[in-house]
């Protein structure tokens, strides 16, 4: 009779649950797979079959799993996946960033909607934005290219007790710059245009003060809005697409830096 003890299986479960940590954190930060959409047994699935598919291919780590070293060991894997599924997160909140300006200056700060993957409420038109360009990092491979990176960090960052480098988190919290160049880049036409208007409704106002401004000035600012906000649809394709190449470099250098790789 065939049987397996738990013996028989230690190696294969010491072999598989370091990577998996690593994925499972991935999964939790990164876009698109931490959708609230998408239900937790599905990214649980995925988490482990991409170990499976993973960790015959990686050299044995020698951590037990029931040690102070392998408690470590965890914590550091968590730690990495959750450093790479932010710093690709940074270019949607740098999207977000932009809708949220652009709807300030249109006057539609008042109109929120529900997020689900923040759980909070959101500007309509950095929603607006924010499902684009979650269909453009698809329709660029995007995750797929997220789960290359994925692998390849793990010759990059061998598991094992060796502790990361500092000079990764500082590069982290200098790569998150991008939230505030990017975003205003990507909002600057519309925001220029609309500063120009109200700029022009406020000079109308001190040379006809009989002039009611705030009766034209709101359908003024949101009907020119609407049209900026239409004719920069077409350079954000090419905007995020450079953007993703750019945070993608970033992203390994990051992991170079954690590994103390100059």
């Amino acid at each position: 009779m065939f049987s397996v003890s738990v013996a028989d299986l230690y190696p294969l479960i010491n072999q598989g649950l370091w990577p998996l940590f690593r994925i499972l954190a991935l999964f939790s930060t990164a876009p698109f797979f931490s959708e609230a959409g998408i239900s937790k047994k599905v990214k649980v699935g995925l988490a482990v079959l991409i170990t499976a598919l993973v960790a015959p291919l990686l050299p044995d780590a020698g951590v037990r799993i029931f040690s102070l070293q392998g408690l470590m060991v965890a914590v550091q894997q968590l730690l990495i996946g959750v450093l790479m599924g932010l710093t690709v997160q940074f270019i949607f909140v740098a999207v977000k960033h932009a809708g949220e300006i652009i709807g300030m200056q249109m006057g539609l700060s008042f109109a929120t909607f529900y997020d689900p993957s923040s759980g909070g409420n959101m500007p309509v038109v950095a929603r607006l934005l924010n499902l684009l360009v979650m269909l453009l990092f698809l329709t660029f491979n995007g995750h797929l290219w997220m789960l290359n990176i994925l692998v390849k960090s793990f010759t990059l960052l061998p598991i094992g007790d060796t502790s990361l480098n500092e000079e990764g988190f500082f590069f982290f919290v200098k790569s998150a710059g991008i939230i505030f160049s990017n975003g205003i880049l990507l909002g600057l036409p519309v925001i220029t245009l609309l500063l120009c208007i109200n700029l022009t409704l406020g000079l109308l106002n001190r040379l006809t003060p009989q002039l009611s401004i705030f009766v034209i000035g709101f359908p003024l600012t949101l009907t020119v809005g609407m049209g900026a906000l239409a004719l920069i649809m077409y350079t954000l394709a090419p905007f995020f697409e450079n953007m993703m190449a750019s945070i993608f470099e970033q992203l390994a250098q990051l992991l170079m830096a954690l590994g103390g790789v100059n």
